[in-house]
């Protein structure tokens, strides 16, 4: 007799992709209204003169396809394109107290947004203010300020490289360095961590570097919804018998196997492709010991083949000439010992031996990561560890090999090259002075961590958004919201409602934006935006879609628009002349930054131009001139684990979601249905909870001086490792506290904090 699984828990024995997807496809076109009109959008993603998803970043292929579009990407973009509004009509409809209570799905389920609105508190509602007027108000509002580093300017990932850039000219011409972005959220610890070991914080690898690697290590990601063209990718290099090695608490479909909707016979014959051919299910905050173990018998096979008579295992050629800090690494590595490696990780030594195996064997080893890796409390050790790995047989800066963060958003890399930093260095201080003839303030503006708890403790009253969802997106969100509901000053840039937006300040607007599927007509005509993919190709996007509105103008317009109005003629800057044609725009940005030069020239061949990675040809631009092994000492042991009832969460995002925007309520590749209240746990530690499949359980925090539950949500028995659980982000957000974070790069742990589990009461 089968057992009886909660509400909405049920198993899914299909591959990742296959007709699967291709039905959730169809049925996101009918909800949203768009079902002829929509399929011709989808076949210009990705495609010459067509718009670049506005989905993950992994790069576009050679075009290959008659379509370069995956499931979760046509549901961003037709979440996007959808036929349905939010205009005056359905503010008047509402006020902002009643769509409190609605969900996110439901909030931005009402469509694209078609006017400039401003909250009146009168009648609780948001009603349309002219475009002038709204810029007058927010320009009041930064100017009444006492200081300019009282106000906070965050950036999306969605925003093009052109928003991006005159997004900082601004707030920079504006006198701060308050730069809270997206990034900060995801892969800072990439940004921060890569530089001292390699010298740049951006992957070294291509897209052609995957038809010549020889195994492909994965680390923390799930490739079948966060960045879900890279299947492609990985379907092709497993067909040709290319070892994939998987690190991952959860057993995720997408890796397990695959079935591509571009291949005929097996979507004829409802067969798929496995992935990953070994899958080691390592504990939640376990990755510094499993890359300690790898090292660690590495070393020893060097050791055992020096003593049998041979050269040894590393890449000694290499490390001689290319690096520093051997020595250093492998006395923390010897010193560790094997019982913690093993009881932290989770992993058995036969495990540990197993992955050496393939990457001993393999002449280019590529290692991908994601956010798993990353938003831990030790994130930046673990991601300089993942390079120290690499370096011992020297697999960075040659042909199918190297290290592959995955970003996921489809511009977050692009914004950050383009000068979204709260740290400038004296490069981009230069290069602003040389272009517009005023020097950027130097010292260290606020990231996001940083830039909440300014306002939260009152130390910033302003907060200007382009894109996004910061509330939601924080940790602790109810410390956030009402820091957020005491701001003098909000405004968000977006192209729909999300609930930040319902942290009414004393002046609260909202500015709707052009989306990459949308036509951009400015004075000299028809326009294109940039982006860089997580490979550091920069490509042209042009929408061709009718706004929804004629009150719609594009992001670079209104950030122009919102510095004129604000600075006036400060510095003699032309944002007029910018927005009219935004060549003009490039122009600047490859004055500033001279990697971008030859920049419209070269953004108009196909395909773009790939961006300098100076590792990638081994230049290392570290203080020492070299590639760093660097040490992490010990296992970073939380001393909240010490508690014998401590769980680590980690939280997830759903088949039906990317970031905060929550398609829909399905996570069919994990089973669930209709729901997103649950937390997957391992049976055993269900049961000695004295808790069952389906209980409904609260979920507590562990540590601060504030009690954080989150209540009644329903235990899932699920195939996870001991000792720990996962939920969906960001319903989980409300147990990690604010100082949950990495302190070398500001990151949440979104990956991996402490919580105890008890019955509902």
């Amino acid at each position: 007799m089968s057992e009886k699984r909660p509400d909405g828990i049920e198993s899914y024995t299909a591959p990742a992709g296959g007709w699967g997807a291709l039905k959730a496809v169809a049925n996101t076109l009918a909800r949203q209204q768009i079902v002829a009109e929509g399929a011709m959008t989808l076949l210009k993603a990705n495609q010459p003169e067509g718009f670049d998803c506005p989905g993950c970043a992994w790069p576009d292929p050679k075009h290959t396809s008659s379509f370069e579009f995956c499931e979760n990407g046509a549901k961003a973009i037709t979440w996007e394109s959808t036929a349905k509004r939010a205009g005056p009509d359905f503010f008047a409809s509402h006020t902002v107290a009643d769509l409190w209570h609605w969900t996110d799905h439901k909030l931005e389920d009402q469509g694209r947004l078609t006017h400039p609105f401003v909250y009146d508190p009168e009648t609780d509602r948001y009603v349309p203010i002219e475009w002038d007027a709204a810029f007058a108000r927010i320009a009041a509002g930064l100017n009444s300020l006492p200081s300019p580093h009282m106000a906070e300017f965050y950036t999306s990932g969605r925003a093009s490289n052109e928003a991006a850039f005159l997004f900082q000219l601004f707030v920079r011409a504006f006198g701060t360095n308050n730069f809270p972005d997206c990034s900060n959220m995801c892969h800072e610890a990439t940004s921060v961590g890569l530089p001292m070991s390699i010298g740049v914080g951006k992957g070294t690898v291509t897209l052609d570097d995957f038809d010549h690697a020889d195994a492909i290590f994965s680390f923390g990601h799930n490739p079948g919804t966060n960045h879900p063209r890279m299947m492609t990718t990985l379907h092709d290099a497993a067909r040709r018998g290319v070892p994939i090695v998987v690190f991952n608490p959860l057993k995720e479909r997408a890796l397990e196997r695959f079935a591509a909707p571009q291949n005929p016979v097996e979507m004829a014959t409802l067969s798929s492709t496995p992935i990953a051919s070994a899958y080691h299910q390592v504990r939640t905050g376990g990755d510094l010991a499993a890359l300690k173990g790898l090292m660690k018998r590495i070393f020893e096979r060097d050791a055992a083949d020096i003593a049998a008579g041979g050269p040894g295992v590393l890449d000694r050629d290499f490390i001689e000439s290319h690096t520093v800090g051997l020595e250093a690494l492998k006395a923390d590595i010897e010193q560790t010992e094997w019982p913690d490696i093993i009881e932290k990780s989770g992993l058995s030594m036969a495990a540990l031996d197993s992955a050496v195996d393939v990457y001993l064997k393999a002449r280019n080893v590529i290692l991908c990561y994601g956010m798993g890796i990353t938003q831990h409390a030790n994130g930046t050790a673990n991601v300089q560890q993942l390079a120290n790995f690499l370096m011992l047989r020297g697999h960075i800066g040659r042909p199918g090999a190297g290290i592959c963060p995955l970003r996921g958003h489809s511009n977050v890399q692009g914004d950050r090259t383009v000068g979204i930093t709260e740290i400038p260095n004296a490069a981009l201080l230069d290069g602003m002075e040389k272009a517009f003839g005023f020097r950027p303030p130097a010292e260290k503006g606020h990231n996001a961590v940083e830039a909440i708890e300014a306002i939260i403790e009152g130390r910033s009253k302003a907060l200007v958004c382009l894109g996004g969802n910061l509330a939601v997106a924080m940790s602790d969100p109810e410390a956030t919201f009402a820091g957020m509901r005491k701001l003098d000053l909000a405004v968000h840039m977006a192209t729909k409602l999300n609930r930040s937006h319902l942290l009414i300040s004393k002046t609260s607007i909202i500015l709707p934006v052009l989306g990459r599927t949308d036509q951009d007509i400015q004075r000299a005509g028809v326009q294109s935006v940039t982006v860089e993919d997580s490979m550091s190709m920069v490509h042209a996007s042009r929408g061709f879609l009718k706004p929804p509105s004629d009150q719609l103008r594009s992001e670079p317009a209104i950030v122009a628009g919102l510095a004129q109005t604000t600075l006036g003629a400060r510095y003699g800057i032309d944002w007029e002349g910018m927005t009219n044609n935004y060549d003009r725009i490039r122009d600047k940005i490859e004055t500033v930054f001279p990697d971008f030069h030859d920049y419209n020239t070269r953004v108009r061949r196909p395909g773009g131009f790939r961006l300098t990675v100076a590792a990638s040809d081994r230049v290392w631009k570290t203080p020492s001139g070299k590639a760093e092994f660097l040490v992490a000492p010990g296992l970073d042991e939380d001393d909240r684990l010490r508690d014998p009832d401590a769980l680590v969460l980690t939280t997830l995002r759903s088949h039906d979601q990317y970031n905060t925007t929550i398609y829909g309520l399905d996570d069919r590749y994990r089973g669930v249905f209709g729901r997103r209240d649950v937390v997957f746990m391992n049976r055993m530690d269900l049961k000695a909870r004295g808790l069952a499949d389906g209980d409904l359980i609260d979920i507590e925090a562990m540590g601060g001086e504030s009690a954080r539950i989150v209540a009644g949500f329903t235990a899932v028995a699920y195939d996870i490792p001991p000792g720990s659980v996962a939920g969906y982000y960001p319903e989980m957000n409300r147990v990690i506290a604010l100082a949950d974070y990495d302190k070398r790069s500001g990151t949440p742990a979104y990956k991996g904090v402490p919580v105890k589990i008890r019955r509902s009461a």
